[in-house]
């Protein structure tokens, strides 16, 4: 699997220190607050099970499914909802945990459909940040690293449903484009 790494961007202990840094950092502004973590399928995942640990309030959590790649490395730009929340947001302060944004469409939609809904307040929490791929203006209110434009995998990100169990944050190769799609 690691063959077509061409190398490591972000180690795994990177990784657990900033994931701690953002943790703190969220404790400290939610306090008093009811929060919903809500975990963008699939690629959230491992970030958000080590984010919630480091976050030292009570809290909820949920998810949402939504797709704008398909099996390519590129953003089709058209956001689907593929699973939707299971609850109501009406009396909840949302924390969208996000693996990465780069052009900020989904985000953007994302942000508008919860507003819509009357949550209380909603703010992002990313991992990763591609600011040079932006095509909307989109901020994270939480950002763990801003990275360059190149195509990453591991610690939830894929390339056709591949590579998530990675414990670290990894450049794909070129070459393995072609391979493997």
């Amino acid at each position: 699997m690691e063959e077509y790494i061409d190398r490591v961007l972000i180690s795994r202990e990177s990784l657990g220190k900033r994931v701690a840094e953002l943790g703190a950092e969220i404790t400290q502004d939610y306090e008093g607050k009811k929060l919903l973590v809500l975990g963008i399928l699939k690629g959230a995942v491992p970030f958000m099970a080590d984010l919630i640990r480091e976050i030292k309030l009570p809290l909820t959590y949920d998810f949402m499914a939504l797709s704008s790649y398909g099996a390519s490395t590129q953003s089709s730009g058209v956001v689907r909802i593929l699973k939707d929340l299971d609850r109501g947001v009406e009396d909840v302060h949302i924390l969208i945990v996000e693996d990465i944004v780069d052009t900020g469409l989904t985000l953007k939609y994302l942000k508008e459909i919860l507003k819509a809904r009357n949550s209380l307040s909603v703010k992002v929490v990313t991992l990763l940040d591609k600011e040079a791929r932006r095509t909307v203006a989109v901020t994270p209110d939480y950002n763990g690293f801003l990275i360059p434009d190149e195509f990453v995998v591991g610690y939830g990100l894929d390339f056709n449903q591949e590579y998530r169990n990675l414990p670290y944050i990894g450049v794909l190769k070129q070459e393995a484009y072609e391979i493997l799609e």
